[in-house]
């Protein structure tokens, strides 16, 4: 008579998911969205000169723009001698792009209240530079040299 052979056993289905994978994927897109995230961040970009911040005068000859800020936000465009009015942005976009395109050399600055948010003036220069006005300056206060020592 032939051996006989061992039974054979079946073997069970295995009712586990392996996770290995998904965990290293889910490691790698962690560390891309961590290295992409702060290049995500919006900014408006500022032509800084490259000289001293030395004082600068204001021309008197009509070919600066002034826009002021408030401490509650409202716009002012300053222009000339008669008393400003309070502007939404869409009428600074409207004014600046009238000036600046009659007056191509028209430099426009920005003047803004101690108080004011950091965000109105983001806005306003957003804003400029949505209509293509490229070059915006900052007006500060030099500092007091009295109040360093």
């Amino acid at each position: 008579m032939e051996p006989m052979a061992p039974p054979v056993e079946k073997r069970r289905p295995v009712a586990e998911i392996n996770v290995v994978p998904y965990i290293d994927v889910m490691l790698v897109l962690l560390i891309i969205f961590m290295v992409t995230a702060p290049m995500l961040v919006q900014s408006v970009p500022v032509d800084l000169p490259d000289v001293d911040s030395t004082p600068t005068e204001i021309d008197p000859d009509g070919n600066t723009i002034i826009v002021s800020v408030n401490a509650k936000g409202v716009y002012f465009i300053e222009r000339g001698e008669e008393q400003p009015k309070a502007m939404v942005l869409a009428d600074v976009q409207d004014y600046a792009r009238k000036v600046t395109a009659e007056v191509p050399g028209t430099r426009l600055l920005i003047r803004g209240d101690e108080q004011v948010p950091y965000g109105k003036v983001v806005v306003l220069m957003g804003g400029l530079q949505s209509i293509g006005i490229k070059n915006v300056g900052l007006i500060t206060e030099a500092p007091d040299p009295e109040a360093s020592r």
